[in-house]
């Protein structure tokens, strides 16, 4: 039904069915939702990415390293977790066993052979191979919580056509019995 016919379910008339009302229900019921629990879910989305990311990162700690190995000449953006202008090498650090570590991680552009650099352990003593910037977890945030209130969205306005065609089918049941009966006593008059 286009949303010029739509009419408040709680008015009156003589041509009012009750698949009609419960359209103008669903309508409402569903405008309702769209603009509250769409924004909703993807706020608490987002919350919870960023409250994970701030977990995870809260349980890292960062250690003095030594590059080993020249990064590459080229910088490349890592496409894949979004380090943008940070390269990838081989770094050696002291765990705290007071043992000598190697692995490879990201480092800021520009570093040679012997320089120091910062790089972050997991809380197992585990090197982090690509830790992600406080930028990185706040577009993470916004992406989940567009995604998911989209999401949501669509979803109830798909619940929303998926009643209206479920009524259609049943308004045009009624209309069928209707026309079928009017065909019998037009066809058999009383007498």
């Amino acid at each position: 039904m286009p949303l010029g016919k739509l009419r408040p379910p709680w008015r009156h008339g003589p041509l009012r069915r009750g698949t009609d009302v419960a359209q103008s229900w669903i309508a409402l019921t569903a405008g309702v939702l769209i603009a509250v629990a769409a924004p909703t879910a993807g706020v608490l989305a987002g919350n919870a990415v960023d409250a994970a990311a701030h977990r995870q990162s809260a349980e890292w700690r960062p250690v003095s390293a030594v590059v080993v190995k020249d990064p590459a000449a080229r910088i490349t953006v890592d496409s894949g977790t979004g380090t943008g202008s940070r390269v990838h090498t081989i770094v050696r650090w002291t765990a705290a066993d007071h043992t000598a570590r190697t692995g490879e991680t990201t480092v800021p552009p520009g570093v040679h052979v012997g320089d120091h650099t910062t790089v972050w352990l997991d809380r197992n003593g585990k090197l982090v191979r690509d830790p992600s910037t406080p930028t990185d977890s706040l577009a993470e945030s916004v992406v989940a919580g567009t995604v998911v209130a989209s999401g949501t969205g669509l979803l109830l306005y798909g619940a929303e056509k998926a009643g209206v065609r479920l009524l259609n089918r049943r308004r045009y049941a009624q209309w069928e019995k209707e026309w079928a009966d009017l065909d019998t006593r037009w066809r058999h008059p009383q007498q």
